[in-house]
């Protein structure tokens, strides 16, 4: 084996199992996903905070158990200050150094985000806060095609300034299938002076019905090329695998080519799409010297 491309860092998303099955999933994942030498690997956080104790639990399982850094999902959801400043403490306690810092979906049968009075109230007020408690390394999240809720191009791009100037390190990307969509948006945040690395998010895709609800919820949009490869491929589960990776591995050479050099993958907890795309970027497993 060949150690991994120096100029190409990439890192990976899970989520918390909610079953045992799910939970062998995911350690099979970051398993084989953990050769790659990533430079962090992110555990989310359930929408209203649902999670909290079993993002908690694989976040202490993969610093105890492997030599990946952990980071973990903070939101504004479902707790007040001195709660969540408990849990970066903890989090800190644990050697957690990298934290990914965001405001967080409402529960489903809310009718809109209302900050908690007691609480953060956006993204930029948690960063702030998480940096008073200790140094962390912190991610927050930018989008290329416009949060959902924000107001307009121009007032969602002032939120992810007053995210990084609160002093978070980089910003990570929803996903998008179109780069061009992403290399616009890179330049808008080079004109607006953001000097800090946007990483682009990089979902591949497993079930295409399942994309189709992501993307609906956050606003990203699926081209009509997109649909069409994986028409009538619903019962043809290998050919929609060969597709999927070829898709995702267009992509991340188009922005390899553009100079992007850093990918985040939302895994879905499943590590082969995610394993091929890494190898056709560059990034080889690791082998310790003999």
């Amino acid at each position: 084996m060949t150690t991994a491309n120096k100029d190409v860092q990439v890192s990976f998303e899970f989520f918390p199992p909610s079953t045992e099955m799910m939970n062998e999933t995911l350690w099979r994942s970051i398993r084989r996903l953990s050769v790659l030498g990533p430079r962090f690997v992110s555990v989310t956080y359930g929408a209203d905070g649902s999670t909290r104790e079993r993002t908690h639990a694989a976040v202490a399982r993969i610093a105890e158990e492997t030599a990946l850094t952990a980071a973990p999902h903070l939101t504004c959801i479902g707790a007040d200050r001195a709660e969540i400043d408990d849990i970066a403490r903890e989090y800190w306690d644990m050697g957690v150094r990298h934290l990914v810092a965001l405001r967080g979906d409402p529960p489903a049968d809310a009718t809109g985000y209302r900050p908690n009075p007691k609480g953060y109230a956006y993204a930029a007020d948690l960063v702030a806060g998480l940096k008073k408690i200790a140094d962390f390394d912190i991610s927050v999240a930018a989008y290329p095609e416009v949060h959902p809720e924000a107001a307009n191009a121009i007032s969602d791009l002032d939120n992810l300034r007053r995210k990084l100037d609160a002093g978070a390190n980089r910003a990570i990307t929803q996903f998008f299938f179109d780069v061009d969509t992403f290399l616009r948006f890179r330049d808008l945040c080079a004109a607006a002076g953001i000097k800090s690395t946007i990483v682009p998010g990089i979902l591949p895709i497993t079930r295409f019905p399942q994309l189709q609800r992501f993307a609906a919820r956050c606003g990203a949009s699926v081209p009509d090329w997109l649909s069409e490869r994986f028409m009538g491929l619903d019962d043809d589960d290998e050919t929609r695998q060969m597709i999927a990776a070829s898709v995702a591995i267009e992509q991340v050479r188009r922005l390899q080519a553009e100079g992007i050099n850093e990918f985040h993958f939302y895994t879905l907890n499943r590590s082969e799409l995610t394993f091929a795309i890494c190898h056709a970027l560059g990034v080889r497993a690791k082998q310790a010297a003999a």
